[in-house]
């Protein structure tokens, strides 16, 4: 029972750990999202154009995203520029990425531009053109995936050193516990058999026989009062009755398979009384 608890434990421990390694991939697309949406809004705001909508902004990969609108709109590659700029800054993502105009009729590229935090990598063309309206997307693929804090790599690096190491110990524990097992104590001698109540079980020197819950509930009777004949009736009824069923020679079957585990050892037997009910005789 302790180590099926230990068991659960470590799976919560692995899922915690799970959840939180992915949900860095999560955050980062979640935020890409938002951020675009923003740019697209300020985009149309700057048209003056509060009809058309933002499609959902789709992610083509892991790196790449997509910013599609549900009508033709015109407007100026420079806008676009400062709009995405400020979105994608203020949400604090990668300052490396591409992004291209593509026209949606013949998937030509309209515009295009790199921007880098090094100015020098940074390739924008010259201001002033302007796209004529058009159904467009807009597709953003960035260079470089945002890497988590490093407080947060440090705690997802602790949680996996930490369920390593309790999977070694729990491990280790089992395969000690496995060794050192001793027989339980808490059991009654009926002959040369060892009864275990609590374990479900008789033992005779080596060999193990397994008893089913009814057989050990019945042999517990016999045990408390050996020598001594029991009625049928008190035998049903704490065995079946007052657990709401019985089910006609359920007594006489449980018996037999009781005795076919106790024959080999004669000096001890289960008889029956005519009439009355059953003994164990020791």
């Amino acid at each position: 029972m302790k180590f099926n608890f230990d068991i659960r434990f470590l799976i919560i421990v692995f899922v915690v750990c799970f959840v939180s390694c992915n949900s860095v991939e999560d955050d980062f697309s979640r935020q890409v999202k938002i951020a675009l949406r923003n740019a697209g809004n300020e985009l149309l705001l700057s048209k003056n154009d509060s009809t058309t909508l933002i499609l959902p902004v789709k992610e083509l990969h892991s790196n790449k995203y997509q910013l599609a609108f549900n009508a033709p709109l015109a407007f100026e590659p420079e806008v676009l520029v400062g709009q995405l700029e400020e979105s994608l800054t203020t949400s604090k993502l990668p300052e490396h990425y591409i992004v291209e105009v593509i026209q949606c009729e013949d998937h030509e590229v309209a515009y295009s531009y790199q921007m880098s935090a090094i100015l020098e990598s940074t390739i924008i063309p010259c201001s002033g053109r302007y796209l004529p309206q058009a159904c467009y997307v807009i597709e953003v693929d960035f260079f470089k995936r945002v890497e988590p804090n490093s407080e947060r790599s440090f705690a997802i690096g602790l949680i996996i050193a930490l369920l390593l190491v309790l999977i070694v110990f729990f491990w280790f524990r089992k395969s000690f516990l496995k060794q050192s097992k001793q027989e339980p104590i808490n059991y009654e001698s009926i002959g040369s058999f060892k009864f275990y109540p609590e374990q479900n079980k008789l033992i005779k020197e080596a060999e193990e026989i397994a008893l089913s819950k009814k057989e050990c509930e019945l042999l517990a009777l016999f045990v408390e009062r050996p020598n001594e004949v029991i009625k049928r009736d008190e035998l049903t009824k704490k065995v079946w009755e007052d657990n709401g069923v019985f089910v006609g020679r359920s007594l006489d079957t449980y018996i037999s398979k009781l005795r076919k585990k106790l024959k080999s050892d004669a000096s001890i037997k289960i008889t029956n009384v005519h009439g009355i009910g059953y003994k164990l005789e020791i």
